[in-house]
């Protein structure tokens, strides 16, 4: 029962029966099948990095009450990065459900940004960015040129490596991570690496393959940053008791 309860799901979510008979049943490593697995395995991480990467860092700073150690300046490069899209989107009138989940992206990134300068004092500020940011975009959706829109679409992916390059320097003078979320920085580099795999399955060894390669190390970065320094909190508690 319960192998057939495998069965069933690993054929509707991730490889045809064909595969699973290769994989499962024969141990038979077949290249294309497991090709086709990995192909699928990034697809969920890309989507789950879409939909959901931005939502676990919104919670921690709204839960905490806090956005000690997150870096404005790289939130600044995240709302570009994810402005980007929706720009592109709009400005070639594609249909809503084809850039819903960029805008869903863009509006959690927003509140954090807003949230990060609520939280400095500096609430206004952020009330003035909001309008600054939807007036902004408006305009280039209806009179910045296709070159520049297509230029801006493609300075994206560079904004968010930049974004990540600029948290992981403020965590090392901070000496800590403060209210980074490992959960987004988590589904960040699923999500890099997702996409850097499919980029590589269709351009090779392409600059936007290892750009993203690049955006997925950073994250490691990140990663390892936010296990040092809560290994080294806990460490400091414990001579303190």
């Amino acid at each position: 029962m319960a192998t057939s309860t495998i069965k069933e799901f690993l054929v509707t979510y991730l490889m045809p029966e064909k595969c699973y008979y290769e994989l499962f049943l024969n141990f038979h490593f077949h290249v294309p099948c497991l090709k086709f697995v990995l192909n699928k395995i990034a697809g969920f991480w890309i989507i789950l990095d879409t939909f959901l990467a931005q939502l676990p860092q919104l919670i921690k700073i709204l839960w905490g009450g806090s956005a000690e150690g997150l870096s404005l300046s790289a939130f600044f490069l995240q709302l570009y990065a994810f402005s980007c899209p929706v720009v592109y989107a709009m400005a070639n009138n594609f249909p809503l459900f084809a850039w819903a989940d960029r805008l869903f992206t863009l509006a959690q990134t927003v509140a954090i940004v807003f949230l990060i300068l609520h939280y400095r004092g500096d609430t206004v500020r952020g009330v003035l960015l909001l309008f600054a940011l939807s007036g902004v975009m408006l305009l280039l959706r209806s009179y910045a040129a296709a070159a520049v829109i297509s230029v801006i679409q493609a300075s994206s992916l560079a904004a968010f490596i930049a974004s990540k390059v600029l948290q992981a320097t403020t965590n090392y003078h901070n000496g800590h991570t403060g209210q980074l979320s490992t959960q987004s920085v988590l589904l960040s580099f699923a999500g890099s690496l997702g996409v850097a795999f499919v980029s590589l399955q269709e351009t090779g060894n392409s600059p936007v393959s290892l750009s993203h390669i690049l955006s997925a190390c950073l994250s490691c970065v990140l990663l390892a940053q936010i296990l040092c320094y809560k290994a080294g909190a806990v460490g400091t508690t414990k001579k303190t008791a």
